[in-house]
C-alpha cells in the first residue's frame, strides 16, 4: 500500500473533514472515491470549467470599479430596495 502525502490550507481540510464526515467518511476514503472515479472515467470524474458570471453581474462589478453609474447613498433601506427595483 502507498502513502499519498499533498500540502493544503488549514481551513480547507477542516472544511472537507466536516464535510465528509457529515457523509459518513473520513477525507482518505473520499480521496480514494475520487481517485478510483477518475480511473473510471477515464478523467477528472466532473466538469472542469470557469464558472459564467451573468453579464449584468459583469457589468455590475465594471461599474463598481470605474466608479459608473452608481445610485445612492440612500437614507433608509425602503429607498435602496425601491431603487433596486427600478428599471
Amino acid at each position: 500500500m502507498a502513502t499519498l502525502q499533498i500540502r493544503i490550507d488549514d481551513t480547507l481540510k477542516k472544511q472537507a473533514d466536516a464535510l465528509f464526515s457529515s457523509l459518513g467518511m473520513d477525507t482518505s476514503t473520499a480521496i480514494r472515491i475520487f481517485l478510483n472515479a477518475s480511473i473510471e472515467n477515464a478523467g477528472i470524474p466532473f466538469s472542469v470549467q470557469h464558472r459564467a458570471v451573468p453579464y449584468s453581474l459583469q457589468d455590475a462589478v465594471y461599474d463598481s470599479r470605474f466608479q459608473q453609474n452608481l445610485h445612492g447613498p440612500f437614507t433608509t433601506a425602503e429607498d435602496a430596495v425601491a431603487s433596486m427595483l427600478e428599471d
